[in-house]
């Protein structure tokens, strides 16, 4: 049993830019500050992504202008929810790009902040149909292919496939970089030695034993839509902390959770525990009720003073913040295995914010 610390709402929307909704964050510690770039949508519904500070969980800075905006034809309609890793000495920050029929991961880089350089897309077109032909003879779960043809009915025949919540590994392991990236209803995991190595021919190579790469698929009645990439993991001595989003699949809608999952440091498919009750439900105002109901969506996890802080979207409005006991956390997840269902109980720290848009 642990407790979940509820801090409160920590960025609500202020500028034009912004005034359709504030969530999903990447954060990153620099010196004492934390620096999170977030995504904003404006009264158009175009997402682009802007940039606050903060110290000790206060706000210091809000910038009135986003720093990454729509430039391109495959992000016309949005750049959304970013993810920012430090690898030998380079930041990468990925992002969704959305051009009103397709989302695709797109990246952009620095080594000096606040101000990254776009470096286009991940991947190459590939259409969920060229892509399904590849799967035909692999034994992924026929979900994948039900997802397919969701995609096909609702968005057309020639829609590329869904791509979101993609981040990387914040060290090589086994001297390669370790990129999660997500097609529905899994997490998947690619290994690769430098970024030009990601040709066609490579993400082909890949989509083919796709099912050789699968990290997370849905397990537990809390996920029974789906699993997504959250927060870029955090190393501990007992294996990757991963914190990511599932999604419940109900007759009253989509509720969306955050969970936790510990994987092993040199095969991160290796599952050392995974929690079989949520770590974070929607549970105040802000959360169950938005411009999209029931959702807690953690895209990015710091560890301070044996605390992990968790940064997520709430209700596709504001950005919240929840903090645990790292030892806590992580004995759960070692032991969970033979352990009983948890009993999570949230406890606030302090009275949050009440406000619903």
């Amino acid at each position: 049993m642990f407790k979940v610390h509820n801090e409160g709402i920590i960025l609500e929307p202020t500028y034009d830019f912004e005034k359709n909704g504030v969530f999903n964050p990447a954060c990153i510690a620099v010196g004492d500050e934390v620096w999170m770039y977030f995504r904003g949508v404006s009264a158009e519904n175009v997402s682009t992504i802007g940039l606050s500070k903060y110290k000790d969980n206060e706000l210091i800075k809000h910038f009135d202008e986003p720093i990454i905006t729509p430039e391109h034809d495959y992000e016309s309609c949005g750049v959304e929810d970013p993810r920012i890793s430090f690898v030998d000495g380079t930041y990468y920050m990925f992002y969704t790009a959305y051009d009103g029929t397709n989302a695709q991961i797109a990246y952009a880089t620095t080594k000096k902040l606040p101000y990254f350089q776009k470096q286009g897309l991940l991947l190459p077109e590939i259409t969920y149909e060229d892509a399904g032909k590849l799967w035909e003879k692999s034994n992924l779960s026929l979900r994948y292919e039900s997802f397919e043809k969701l995609y096909e009915n609702s968005r057309g025949k020639n829609v590329l496939l869904w791509e979101k919540d993609c981040f990387l590994f914040p060290e090589k392991i086994n001297g390669k970089f370790a990129l999660c990236h997500r097609i529905l209803p899994g997490i998947q995991i690619v290994y690769f030695n430098k970024f030009s190595d990601l040709n066609r021919e490579f993400w082909l190579d890949h989509l083919k034993n796709l099912d050789k790469h699968v990290l997370l698929e849905p397990k537990y009645w809390y996920d029974s839509w789906n699993v997504g990439g959250g927060c870029p993991p955090i190393k501990t001595d007992a294996g990757w902390l991963l914190i990511y989003h599932a999604v419940e699949s109900s007759s009253l809608g989509r509720t969306y959770y955050a969970s936790a999952a510990l994987l092993d440091l040199e095969n991160p498919q290796k599952i050392i525990g995974r929690l079989k009750n949520p770590l974070i439900s929607p549970t105040y105002s802000y959360e169950k009720k938005g411009v999209v109901d029931n959702v807690v969506f953690p895209t990015s996890v710091l560890e301070v003073n044996n605390r992990f802080y968790i940064y997520h979207g709430a209700g596709d409005q504001c950005i919240a913040l929840k903090s645990i006991d790292k030892d806590d956390l992580i004995k759960d997840l070692k032991t969970i295995d033979t352990a009983p269902e948890l009993t999570i109980i949230e406890e606030s720290k302090k009275t949050p914010i009440d406000k619903t848009r």
